[in-house]
């Protein structure tokens, strides 16, 4: 695995602002690194919360998101790393089984098809845009005291309210209604590139055990596949106080393949 290109896909209730700090690092060590918006996402957080209800947002489906990022993975002159973050690490996880990506790695995924547990932190913060009672068309926004808990339950107060008056935007509520179809169905018996998992263990939304019950599904598959939990890392690891541990922790796992 020689590829030099990394490309991040940002989750739900974000944009590629939420990278900022990984592109530097990784700039650092020789990628060259593209982060892509979600469809409507090209536009500054305090935008995309003054549109709030934004129609086109609405319509806004997981399927256009896969697609999306797919055309622009598929520009590239080499097939490139893909690092996903939350709905970002599904969308990764279904480019790998298309063979668009060299490598994927996928923090605190949320999951494919099937792949569940009912455990109450994930219901509690999860049912709020699944909720098949809600107007599919009207986007949800993400309230402080919700991020507080799905997100951020790890960080001091001051800590959650610079990360959410920073990154949080509205949702649609079609991406994670798709994610429960056929639309995010994985075959695991499938070869596919390198995939490295990482779950955080004080994670309400996409709980580790979650990504490991992911994970050991790929079992099947025969491929490269590795898992890592990084104890008292919260969902948003990736911007959370020592994300600089998790980032070279797979700065080292694609070393190694490089290597191999």
């Amino acid at each position: 695995m020689k590829s030099k290109t990394v490309v991040f896909v940002h989750g739900m209730y974000m944009t590629p602002l939420c990278w900022e700090h990984w592109l530097g690092l990784f700039q650092a060590k020789g990628y060259r690194c593209i982060a892509p918006a979600w469809p409507g996402r090209d536009k500054p957080v305090e935008t995309l919360r003054k549109n709030h209800p934004d129609p086109q947002l609405g319509r806004l489906t997981l399927r256009d998101v896969v697609e999306h990022i797919a055309n622009t993975v598929k520009g590239l002159d080499e097939k490139p790393v893909l690092i996903g973050h939350s709905m970002g690490g599904l969308v990764v996880q279904l480019l790998l089984q298309r063979e668009l990506a060299a490598a994927g790695v996928v923090i605190d995924s949320a999951p494919p098809q099937g792949v569940i547990t009912t455990r109450w932190s994930f219901i509690k913060s999860n049912w709020p845009h699944i909720n098949p009672f809600a107007p599919q068309d009207q986007p949800i926004p993400m309230s402080f005291e919700r991020f507080q808990y799905a997100f951020v339950n790890g960080l001091s107060l001051d800590e959650q309210r610079a990360a959410f008056e920073r990154y949080v935007v509205p949702e649609s509520r079609r991406v994670p209604g798709e994610s429960l179809t056929k639309v995010a169905r994985i075959d695991f018996t499938k070869a596919h590139p390198p995939l490295l998992l990482i779950a955080g263990s004080n994670d309400h939304i996409i709980p580790a055990s979650l990504n490991r019950t992911n994970y050991v599904k790929y079992s099947r598959s025969g491929s490269i596949t590795a898992f890592k939990e990084f104890a008292g890392r919260d969902h948003f690891t990736i911007g959370q106080k020592g994300w600089e541990a998790v980032a070279e922790y797979i700065l080292g796992w694609l070393s190694g393949l490089a290597e191999a």
